[in-house]
């Protein structure tokens, strides 16, 4: 029985759409594209990543983008990837941002691979950049990514997603994400894996980052809603995924959809619907494949 008083946090993924794409984008395109964003009402905007250019080139103009956001008319907060902490100590600096996030992943060969770390020395990393948020009071989002299974024959299984659930709300962490990275949740897994973590940790806010097919959104989704979960993320036009997970992507929810899901489950939302009708236009030109005229989902 959904609660229909329960306002539902959507984090717009600007990042997650830009970081892959095929051919660099202009730091003017990004500025504009996400001040579109910030108009619209978003809870939160994930905006850009301090990590290394050489990783992920996409991202190596961030504190540009960020000198060029227009803030003083939103209601939308900033989120800021980081994959080690020295990549959180410049994040830190900046007032702007309000959170910072965290991809940990519960695959050993992923952590690796995302963050050129251990699972074990990731750990440590979420501890310090922990400690540094309290510090200045920015607040971090831990992304259990790979939450639902791997596709490099690593062990998966529940008990290992709740045991690092149970790691992060032990360290003070209190939004922690559950990261579909690859799109093999089913929905029985979402709703069961939320359901069990929900109520175990009441100081904990849950969300679910969840990528998927055109095809496959909606049952995932309201699984994620039906067992309580209040954070959801997106992209609009469900554009992007992870660049380091594997090279045929499944794409992030599409935002628009999330809406119009909410919006039938007549939960509150308090959208500027002008500002996102403008900001989907942008998405169309902006996110145009080299090789066609359609975007690569």
């Amino acid at each position: 029985m959904l609660q229909h008083n329960v306002h539902m946090k959507i984090t717009e993924c600007p990042r997650d759409a830009m970081q892959g794409w095929p051919h660099l984008l202009n730091t003017q395109d990004k500025i504009t594209y996400i001040n579109s964003l910030l108009r619209v009402g978003f809870d939160v905007i994930d905006f850009g990543s301090f990590v290394s250019a050489k990783a992920i080139p996409q991202m190596a103009d961030t504190k540009e983008v960020l000198a060029g956001l227009d803030l003083g008319n939103t209601q939308s907060q900033l989120l800021a990837i980081v994959a080690n902490v020295r990549g959180a100590e410049e994040a830190v600096a900046y007032e702007a941002i309000q959170y910072l996030g965290f991809p940990f992943s519960i695959s050993p060969t992923f952590q690796l691979r995302n963050t050129n770390s251990t699972i074990e020395e990731s750990r440590a990393r979420v501890q310090q950049i922990q400690e540094l948020c309290v510090r200045h009071n920015k607040t971090l989002v831990v992304y259990l990514s790979m939450g639902f299974g791997n596709p490099y024959g690593d062990v998966y299984n529940e008990e290992i997603l709740l045991q690092w659930a149970a790691e992060m709300a032990g360290i003070g962490v209190t939004i922690v994400s559950l990261a579909d990275t690859v799109g093999v949740a089913t929905p029985h897994q979402v709703f069961h894996a939320l359901q069990t973590v929900i109520p175990q940790y009441p100081q904990v806010s849950f969300g679910a980052h969840l990528h998927c097919t055109p095809y496959s959104w909606r049952d995932k989704l309201d699984a994620a809603v039906r067992a309580g979960c209040q954070r959801i993320d997106g992209a609009l036009k469900g554009i992007g995924g992870c660049p380091m997970a594997q090279d045929d992507l499944v794409g992030n929810m599409a935002t628009e959809n999330i809406i119009a899901y909410l919006q039938q489950q007549q939960l509150p939302l308090q959208l500027n619907a002008g500002a996102l009708a403008e900001s989907l236009q942008l998405a169309s030109r902006l996110f145009v494949h080299p090789l066609s005229s359609t975007t690569h989902l």
